[in-house]
């Protein structure tokens, strides 16, 4: 019996043997099919995201194909959810597999975005075999033909550099500096004849990327267009029910719908804060010496940080801010949206854990115009200190957009590139841009934000700007409309 068991232990440890040997040569041979489909169709980039990528290129898409392969500078002006960092992530993969040794450099308004690019175009290697690329970093892509895709920060000095054969520059109208940024890409490109793609939705007109798609001096760009029409459903991935949402929500803000689902230029004459004034306060390494980059709730920081509150519960949207303050110059490094409905016992505890974890707040300043006094004796019961209310009249919103606006006009804020899709999608300089301001007889400012936009964001960085000074009228002449 004790024998009969041995030889059934060896009879199933060599058929195991044999049906993991029978299982590897499965897999090698499909991936070696796999790897011949690939060489096969990497030359046609339309089969190659058919049959290798697993999606079907829209016209638009295919035309933007066309004008890749044909020209060496391109300006892509598409709107919002159009597929534009899809369609351009796939493009870079393909151009690297069918051009060894080429360098290809993902930049944008902050190194954080690129690293999103970078991360895109990894989500493709999935589809291909293993042998195809080398194991993938956070911001560095390489291949086994020399290939190489790498994300750079906005830095004009870093970008001169390398030689590059290709450069992706995404969200071009939004990036500050971009004149010096230009630069540095043509002269790095000028010994290879190398190729550039800019990527953006439009923002402000006085920039590089409004002049690529209209100024004749910029002549040799082939300019390519997508507006929502173009984009959706069964042409495009934009579904009607959201264009819907969309729309409604931007009922109010037409110069709001024009830019980011028209695709053209408008700007409302009446906002608070210019396109071009918000868009030259993203802190690179250029106008601040960082390329700032958001804090980590869970990790360990600490600084001179001054904070604004902005509450809301079910209409409105409460946003917690911090600025941390170097040589006078303030610097945001955090930004929390609560989704609705907000409960500011949860609110109280995140404020609580992040003055623990990053050694204290200097000052928070707090809306408590609907809530009253009692909300900061609920953040003192919870154990946050410093902690002020700021009741919302008219003179005091003008002071603190006031102070706002002056800090940006004398370069003493920044902030980062900042895009979230929850609790609702948008990002941080659509947010400055929503308030509207009305100056009235008697010289007043009133502030106001459009009907299905929310301004909460713009108040709590207000709040924040305005935790680092006295609570104190300003002199209202320093900031003179015109």
């Amino acid at each position: 019996m004790r024998l009969s068991r041995r030889k059934l232990k060896a009879f199933q440890a060599n058929r195991l043997r044999r049906e993991r040997a029978r299982l590897n040569r499965a897999i090698r041979n499909t991936e070696s099919a796999r790897s011949r489909q690939v060489d096969e169709l990497k030359t046609n980039p339309t089969e190659f995201f058919r049959q290798i990528l697993g999606f079907e290129p829209t016209a638009y898409e295919k035309q933007l194909i066309e004008f890749f392969g044909e020209n060496q500078f391109i300006a892509a002006r598409w709107c919002r959810q159009s597929g534009k960092s899809w369609t351009v992530s796939a493009l870079l993969l393909n151009y690297a597999l069918t051009h060894p040794d080429c360098y290809i450099a993902v930049v944008g308004p902050s190194w954080r975005q690129t690293k999103l690019n970078i991360r895109r175009i990894s989500y493709f290697l999935r589809r291909l075999p293993p042998n195809t690329y080398l194991k993938p970093q956070r911001t560095r892509l390489s291949f086994p033909n020399g290939a190489v895709i790498e994300a750079f920060p906005n830095n004009p000095e870093t970008i001169r550099g390398p030689t590059l054969n290709v450069v992706w520059w995404d969200e071009t109208n939004f990036t500050s500096n971009d004149t010096d940024l230009y630069d540095s890409i043509l002269f790095t490109l000028g010994t290879t004849d190398g190729k550039l793609i800019c990527t953006s939705t439009p923002w402000n007109t006085d920039s590089l990327f409004w002049k690529m798609c209209n100024h004749k001096d910029y002549s040799d760009f082939a300019r390519h267009h997508v507006t929502w029409e173009q984009a959706q459903e069964p042409n495009g991935p934009l579904k009607k029910n959201i264009l819907d949402k969309i729309r409604k929500q931007f009922g109010e803000d037409p110069a709001r719908w024009r830019r980011e689902m028209e695709a053209e230029w408008a700007e409302d004459q009446n906002t608070w804060l210019p396109q071009s004034l918000i868009v030259s306060c993203i802190g690179t390494v250029k106008n601040c010496r960082e390329d700032l980059q958001p804090w980590d709730s869970d990790r360990d920081y600490s600084g001179n940080l001054f904070c604004g509150l902005d509450l809301a519960q079910v209409k409105d949207y409460c946003v917690f801010s911090i600025l941390d303050r170097v040589n006078d110059v303030l610097f945001l490094r955090h930004l929390k949206i609560w989704s609705q409905p907000a409960k500011y016992a949860n609110v109280l505890g995140y404020i609580k854990t992040l003055q623990d974890r990053w050694e204290g707040f200097q000052k928070i300043r707090v809306d408590f115009t609907k809530e009253g006094p009692s909300i900061i004796q609920d953040m003192e019961n919870a154990g946050i200190k410093n902690a002020e209310g700021v009741h919302f009249s008219v003179n005091r919103k003008s002071e603190m957009a006031s102070l706002l606006k002056q800090r940006m006009l004398n370069e003493k804020l920044f902030y980062p590139h900042m895009v979230w899709e929850k609790p609702y999608r948008s990002d941080l300089c659509s947010e400055l841009n929503v308030e509207r301001y009305e100056l009235r007889k008697d010289g007043t400012i009133m502030l106001n934000h459009p009907s299905g936009t929310f301004d909460d964001v713009f108040w709590s960085l207000a709040l924040g700007v305005y935790a680092t000074v006295e609570m104190k009228a300003l002199d209202l002449e320093a900031f003179k409309l015109g």
